[in-house]
């Protein structure tokens, strides 16, 4: 199993909506790296789900329940969606700031590539955060 962390403006698309939803597709991705992560995700990868900008929280758990399809907002060929469905939410949001005070979370993309949306996790960092926020 892999480990994810995607990233949404709680404005546009929130964890409590997603909750409501039960299920959504990942779309609205344009950047290659990102989508070259969306095309790695394999089903049943567990998924840590950000707010971004807002608030700035690891705030829950997703799982992937469809591997990457055509992305159905555009008819352009390079851009691909994942389906993903809520596990749990965190007990206490994980901020930024905490990862980023956490040394063995010094590498995770979120801290160095702070703009990209989509990103892998090692298996420790992905267990080190659901620890924080337990």
């Amino acid at each position: 199993m892999n480990h994810w962390l995607v990233k949404s403006e709680p404005f546009k698309y929130s964890w409590e909506k997603f909750n409501q939803d039960g299920r959504t597709f990942w779309d609205g991705v344009r950047n290659y790296q990102a989508r070259n992560n969306l095309k790695a995700m394999k089903e049943g990868d567990l998924v840590l789900f950000y707010h971004s900008n807002e608030g700035k929280n690891v705030v829950g758990v997703a799982k992937v329940v469809k591997e990457f399809y055509q992305d159905p907002t555009t008819d352009d060929a390079n851009w691909v969606v994942v389906d993903l469905a809520p596990v749990e939410s965190l007990k206490n949001p994980v901020s930024l700031e905490q990862i980023k005070a956490e040394e063995s979370l010094k590498d995770v993309s979120l801290v160095r590539q702070g703009r990209l949306s989509v990103m892998p996790l090692k298996a420790e960092e992905f267990d080190k955060i659901l620890e924080m926020g337990s």
